[in-house]
């Protein structure tokens, strides 16, 4: 069984379902476009233009943000902001969306074109965060459809009742198969260490709920301050955020849990980008058989590097010889990764070239491609 362990389905970046108003879903919407590394484009002659000036401060405070009448184009399917007299568009959804949504019926569409048998469906605050909208998907689609539930990082400290409550009613009521992390997001509130203290009350309610966790891990407290960082400070902080990973598995040894998105691949290109140097102790989590982590290299180094990706193929086998097939699982980012390659590609690169290059039997092929996905979310 094929499944991608990371697509989206979300409405349009204005739909206020999740949010308090159409507006502040689209205030999520700035700061994200703000911080992400596809390139601002002039419209209508494609000059490259700044996208910090979305979010100056570089914190994500969406109630700061600067009014360039950030709004989607939905004809076109893309976000739109002035600057200087003058319009700027950002990529950051794919080109070929309309009114800046993705149905699951577009992502059935794909998967059956694909071969692709199950997805688990990701959140996040600039896209979905609704987990009745999430559920209506997966009713929808019984057994191919999978999702994960939602959560407020920022608001678990000033309201930890509110958010446990919010997440046990996504898993138990709204028949949810996870919990989406993002740890970046937890300081916006505070500095403090996301495994423990204040948060504890929270991760006692959500392990006890017996789901998989995932986790997108940054780079640290730093991430949404705006503070101006070597290469070297964010690998230390990616490294750091792995200590406070393996604190909360010794707390929590029965859970299981999935790094997304693979290591932040654009942290640890050398010099020169044309190849990933991954530091010894980046390894270290994986001693505990209970994580996993996505294999998902398009949509995150696309632009650098083109299809068949050859330069990350020795990445990848480092994967296979540290960590293992059975706890790997093949991950898009779907639509985004459409950015670079198609969706049969990204199975292609895997399953063909790179197969065929590193000798991968097929039942190591079979795990990564989907049995671990299956053993994770406890699907047959």
């Amino acid at each position: 069984m094929i499944i991608d362990s990371h697509a989206y389905c979300f409405e349009a970046l204005d739909s206020p379902r999740g949010y308090a108003s159409g507006e502040e879903h689209l205030q999520w919407a700035q700061a994200a476009n703000a911080s992400h590394h596809q390139p601002a484009m002039r419209i209508p002659d494609g000059e490259l233009g700044p996208s910090e000036v979305l979010d100056p401060a570089g914190t994500h405070d969406t109630d700061n943000l600067p009014d360039l009448r950030f709004r989607v184009n939905k004809p076109r399917g893309r976000v739109v902001w002035n600057w200087e007299g003058r319009e700027y568009t950002k990529y950051f959804l794919p080109p070929n969306l309309r009114n800046t949504e993705f149905t699951p019926f577009s992502l059935d569409s794909e998967m059956h074109y694909a071969g692709v048998e199950g997805v688990l469906l990701h959140t996040d605050p600039a896209l979905v965060r609704d987990s009745s909208y999430l559920q209506e998907i997966v009713e929808r689609f019984p057994g191919r459809m999978f999702a994960m539930a939602p959560v407020d990082e920022w608001r678990i400290i000033p309201e930890t009742d509110a958010v446990i409550a919010e997440t046990v009613r996504a898993i138990e009521e709204h028949g949810l198969h996870a919990v989406k992390f993002i740890p970046p997001l937890c300081y916006r509130t505070s500095d403090e260490a996301w495994d423990d203290g204040r948060y504890r009350p929270f991760w006692e309610a959500v392990t006890a709920l017996g789901v998989p966790i995932f986790f997108t891990l940054g780079t640290g407290p730093d991430d949404l301050k705006g503070v101006t960082r070597t290469k070297a400070q964010e690998q230390r902080g990616y490294l750091d955020e792995h200590r406070t990973l393996m604190r909360w598995m010794e707390r929590y040894p029965d859970a299981v849990c999935n790094l997304t998105h693979g290591f932040p691949w654009r942290t640890f290109l050398n010099d020169e980008q044309e190849s990933i140097e991954l530091p010894d102790e980046i390894w270290e989590p994986f001693s505990n058989p209970n994580v996993s982590i996505e294999v998902c290299f398009p949509v995150r180094i696309g632009d650098i590097f083109e299809y068949p990706y050859r330069e990350v193929w020795p990445t990848l086998a480092q994967m296979l010889e540290r960590i293992g097939p059975a706890n790997l699982m093949w991950g898009t980012d779907m639509p985004f990764q459409n950015r670079f390659c198609t969706y049969r590609q990204s199975r292609q690169w895997i399953e063909g070239q790179f197969t065929d290059w590193a000798g991968l039997s097929a039942d190591d092929l079979s795990m990564v491609m989907g049995g671990t996905a299956a053993r994770v979310l406890g699907v047959g």
